[in-house]
């Protein structure tokens, strides 16, 4: 055990942490089988333990923010256990259709009240936009903005929203750019609500995997689906988007990416968060798009998703009184970590979110404008916008 210990002391020193030291980052162990367990088990074993209370830390964002900062994942290598899922994620579609459903309804629709305790007012499960404000609702409304902004969103135009979530930006881009949505997803949980919250407004949610979407239309956008792609589907997604763009139209893609190309994600985040999910690369990324979109703008938001992420877990924690009463305590430190440790993953500029403006390759459109000074705009002034838009009908 002691050469175990000390194995770890040794590789924690660079990024100024201490086993059982009195620096808020540091990891305090309660319980000696930690120390095997992460040489054993790498980043799934650094979360199970802190799932079974083996060990703890006052500032787990920093903690991790730090490590990520030293270049420890260069110093650490790949066990049996991930080699074996980096070979199936090679040789297997893991985001085939059928599969797809089955990882989606694993997170997803493990229940609204908990998503809805630290989401904002239009249930935003992405990066916000914190352009001048601090504020968590603020923040995502901005978002929505820039979004429909940059997609140059008009009166009577078709949007389809692929992953719409629970309707937010279908229900925002209906009701302030007066746009005819179609919004597709495959959880069961955000269907209901999105059909629920964008009843009298010009919104079509279907289920519908976005492989089978058939219809043209003058505006696409997808925030936070990507992720679940997977590598073997890429060019596939693209070839769909495509498809279903008007020649003149703008595609925009939320999605949060990684530095280096990959083909499965972190051990811990693929079994107890995200299924099967995968992060694309610029490299993965461009080659999807080649020969059939023109990128047109690339704007990188990851300090914004640090933001979010610790917005978020306040309001979780703030919430947790009225959660027990479902989820228990080994649940609240497993999505404790999850928040906190890829708000340090952003902040150590690990991973990334990225907003990319697309329009179809060799067709003469214009160049859409992609950047603004500000983006949120006062209730007031979407007030008098619809009753212009209202007077002109």
């Amino acid at each position: 055990m002691k050469n175990t210990r000390q194995f770890l002391e040794d590789l924690l020193a660079p990024a100024g942490i201490t086993i059982n030291g009195v620096a808020p980052w540091d990891i305090q162990v309660h319980d000696e089988r930690f120390f095997k367990q992460v040489l054993r088990q790498k980043t799934l074993g650094l979360g199970e333990a802190y799932m079974k209370r083996w060990w703890d830390c006052r500032q787990l964002d920093v903690m991790i923010y730090r490590l990520l900062s030293s270049g420890i994942e260069s110093k650490v290598e790949l066990n049996l256990r991930d080699q074996l899922r980096l070979l199936a994620s090679l040789l297997f579609n893991l985001q085939r259709r059928g599969r797809s459903r089955k990882s989606v309804h694993h997170h997803y629709d493990l229940g609204n009240d908990l998503f809805f305790s630290f989401l904002d007012e239009y249930n935003q499960y992405s990066c916000g936009y914190f352009d001048g404000t601090d504020d968590l609702d603020q923040a995502q409304q901005n978002k929505l903005e820039l979004i429909c902004r940059k997609l140059n969103l008009a009166k009577g135009e078709r949007l389809l929203d692929i992953g719409c979530g629970w309707g937010g930006l279908a229900k925002y881009a209906a009701e302030n750019f007066h746009c005819e949505v179609t919004a597709v997803n495959i959880s069961q949980e955000q269907l209901v609500h999105a059909r629920n919250i964008c009843k009298g407004l010009p919104v079509i949610v279907k289920e519908c995997d976005y492989r089978a979407v058939e219809d043209r239309f003058d505006k696409i956008v997808s925030v936070g689906m990507f992720e679940h792609v997977g590598h073997k589907n890429y060019r596939a997604f693209m070839k769909v988007a495509h498809r279903c763009l008007e020649d003149d139209g703008i595609f925009l893609l939320h999605t949060i990416g990684g530095n280096r190309s990959m083909r499965n994600c972190d051990p811990w985040i693929c079994k107890y968060i995200f299924h099967n999910s995968v992060l694309p690369s610029p490299l993965q990324l461009s080659r999807a798009m080649e020969g059939l979109f023109m990128m047109e703008d690339w704007h990188n938001l990851g300090p914004h998703y640090d933001k979010t992420l610790l917005a978020w877990n306040t309001r979780f924690q703030q919430a947790w009184p009225r959660l027990q009463k479902k989820y228990d305590s080994t649940f609240k430190r497993m999505w404790e970590y999850y928040l906190l440790t890829c708000a340090g993953a952003f902040r150590a500029r690990s991973i990334q979110v990225w907003q990319i403006v697309m329009t179809k390759v060799d067709i003469a459109t214009p160049q859409p404008q992609c950047r603004f000074a500000g983006t949120s705009k006062p209730a007031v002034k979407h007030e008098e916008e619809n009753a212009m838009a209202l007077s002109t009908e």
